[in-house]
């Protein structure tokens, strides 16, 4: 029976929704598995500060070898989920609307925000953000991935493409702390990607759009 989700609020309230099938939380957890990796082993061969975070990969020459190749990993299991899920991530004017209304967001005003889709502006900032700075990671990588491609380029053009690297990385870092804080902040959506449920009255809530779409069962809830 079809829930009427303007009636019955109760009801919905206590509903789950499936948010993520076991394959996308599978592929989330194994690129952000990656990206911790990645993280640890970069700022290792960073500074010679962190040099002591190789004892981890068992060595400096291990470090070396692994970090390039996880850096490969990711880059396939990312574009696992950007092919999946870009298209809901396309901005809108509910977008728009909720990004001017930024003060509401903070306070958790949900009433006085535009009804949303799967992702909200934030959200899907993160999703670009990440996109394009996974590619610009991944090919000011392989300029400067001497075991293959040494003495192809320049030593002007390679190090560019270490500050490239640096640059991007440490844009990604930030753009990744902000998207794990704003998951604990909205409380029940870590459950999302542990589970792959949320209850009615957090789809309710946060992203109503999505939630009308899937009670329908059109799934275009962008």
């Amino acid at each position: 029976m079809a829930i009427d989700i303007e009636r019955r609020p109760l009801i919905v309230e206590r509903t789950e929704v499936r948010r993520y099938d076991a394959a996308a939380r599978v592929n989330h957890w194994i690129t952000a598995l990656c990206f911790v990796l990645l993280t640890l082993s970069g700022l290792a061969l960073f500074h010679p500060s962190l040099f002591f975070l190789t004892d981890l990969f068992g060595g400096g020459a291990n470090t070396r070898a692994f970090h390039p190749w996880i850096g490969v990993v990711l880059l396939a299991s990312f574009t696992v989920l950007f092919v999946r899920f870009w298209k809901y991530n396309l901005w809108n004017r509910d977008d728009t609307q909720w990004t001017k209304q930024i003060g509401d967001v903070i306070k958790g005003d949900e009433e006085h925000l535009p009804e949303l889709g799967k992702y909200n502006a934030g959200q899907k900032f993160v999703f670009w953000g990440t996109s394009l700075l996974i590619v610009a990671l991944f090919v000011s990588g392989l300029v400067i991935w001497d075991q293959y491609f040494h003495g192809l380029v320049t030593i002007e053009v390679n190090r560019l493409a270490a500050l490239v690297h640096s640059l991007a990385a440490i844009g990604a870092i930030l753009i990744i702390i902000v998207h794990i804080y704003a998951g604990i902040w909205v409380k029940g959506t870590v459950r999302a990607m542990t589970q792959g449920k949320v209850t009615g009255g957090w789809a309710w809530r946060h992203h109503r759009k999505w939630l009308r779409s899937e009670v329908k069962g059109d799934g275009d809830g962008r």
